[in-house]
């Protein structure tokens, strides 16, 4: 039987086309003006509590600027610029995954949290019908930032935001902070780390975000997440391609890289100008992946049938800050040439 998971992402209130991608519903947005950022507290004005119960009866109504300069509270009127820009654009989307794809075609304005929530949406969409917790697990890199922990060739990467409310005072109080520090191997503070052994424990922990993952080379989440790689292309952009991990990139003819992260950019960038890299900022790659075209002709003619290496990094801070949507701009298709 098929597992439901994040439900509180927004995936339900979303209808599909035919080709299977997400429709933009009233009740989608109606759901934003349910946010606690715009939602009237008891200090709120008049102004403010009638354009908010108009929103909710008619989310896709035109608002003037007079009806938000009303706003009797600063913060309150540009929280509602914002969200309203941003309904714009989900509006006037023919699918969310259109919207998402179409925010980075030039100045990325979008506060990032929005990104994220289309990202895990879509994810969501995506994973429809996947049975392995490893995959859904892996698949919230995308749009969670991780911790990463590195102790003895073992890598491990922990939800940063249960992380952080571990280290100020939550359930592991100290040890959390240890955590934090990097310091300490997951599996010391009593983490569970999600296995294949115990992959079930996501189904039941989806929305707390405290199951650690392994990521080394060789390890089940790495493989996991090439598999939530292979079907976000796949969704996006139709081709179907085989991606692996891999343990260092040996190739005399490297001809395309996509860093899956600011960090791995730059790296990737410097190693194939051929440029001396310090030491330290190599250590700090966590996952490297091969990704080949299943069709070499959906590739740019010039570079086809040759494999595109990602690459995962953390920063100096031990934060992994995954941009999926380099996998979108970046992909040496035909169609782009």
């Amino acid at each position: 039987m098929a597992q439901d998971f994040w439900r509180n992402s927004g995936f339900h209130l979303l209808d599909r086309d035919a080709a299977g991608r997400l429709l933009i519903t009233d009740d989608f947005l109606r759901a934003y003006f349910l946010r606690p950022e715009i939602r009237p507290v008891e200090e709120s004005g008049p102004a403010e509590r009638v354009l908010h119960d108009s929103l909710l009866a008619e989310p896709r109504r035109p608002v003037s600027a007079d009806e938000v300069e009303a706003i009797e509270d600063a913060d309150a009127r540009f929280n509602y610029r914002v969200l309203l820009d941003f309904r714009a654009r989900l509006a006037g989307a023919e699918t969310v995954e259109t919207c998402y794809f179409g925010i980075f075609d030039g100045d990325v304005k979008t506060p990032p949290l929005f990104l994220d929530q289309l990202a895990q949406i879509i994810l969501r969409n995506v994973l429809d019908g996947v049975d392995d917790p490893l995959e859904a697990r892996a698949a919230e890199l995308f749009f969670r930032e991780q911790k990463a922990s590195v102790s003895d060739g073992q890598i491990m990467l922990a939800d940063l935001e249960t992380v952080d409310v571990h280290a100020s005072g939550g359930r592991y109080g100290s040890l959390g902070r240890l955590i934090v520090e990097a310091q300490t191997p997951m599996k010391a503070v009593n983490l569970d780390v999600l296995g294949e052994e115990n992959a079930a424990l996501y189904w039941l922990r989806d929305q707390r975000h405290d199951l650690v993952m392994g990521l080394g080379y060789g390890r089940p989440g790495a493989a996991a997440l090439a598999r939530v790689i292979e079907r976000w292309v796949r969704h996006f952009f139709g081709v179907e391609v085989n991606v692996a991990p891999l343990r260092q990139i040996q190739d005399e003819r490297w001809a395309w890289h996509i860093g899956l992260d600011a960090e791995s950019t730059a790296v990737l960038n410097d190693l194939w100008r051929g440029e001396d890299v310090e030491p330290g900022r190599v250590q700090r790659l966590l996952a490297l992946f091969r990704l080949q075209f299943a069709d070499p002709a959906a590739m740019r003619r010039d570079i086809a049938g040759r494999p595109v290496y990602l690459a995962l990094s953390m920063d100096e801070d031990h934060v992994v800050r995954m941009k999926p949507q380099n996998l979108l701009v970046n992909l040496p298709l035909a169609t782009r040439s």
